[in-house]
């Protein structure tokens, strides 16, 4: 049996990545996902208060602050790695 992260590396394009989510995950897991890839973003871009991007997506500040601690101080960086290579 595959463990999840080796069935996502088998994923060969966009359609079937949101295929494979749509399937694993609930509607609203998915957009508890989008909105954290949302806040993601507007922190790396570094523009907008935590209130700001709260008031933005319409989420609340503790996700905000959650996010940006993994973005900056969590060990694993798998937001930040994505982050940089979608700016290059």
């Amino acid at each position: 049996m595959k463990n999840l992260n080796e069935a996502i590396l088998l994923l060969k394009n966009k359609k079937e990545v949101e295929e494979f989510l749509k399937d694993l995950c609930t509607p609203s897991e998915l957009r508890a996902l989008e909105e954290r890839w949302a806040v993601a973003q507007l922190l790396f871009e570094d523009k907008l208060s935590y209130r700001e991007i709260a008031a933005k997506l319409k989420t609340s500040t503790t996700t905000v602050t959650r996010v940006a601690r993994f973005l900056s101080s969590e060990p694993y960086q798998g937001y930040k790695k994505i982050l940089k290579r979608i700016e290059k």
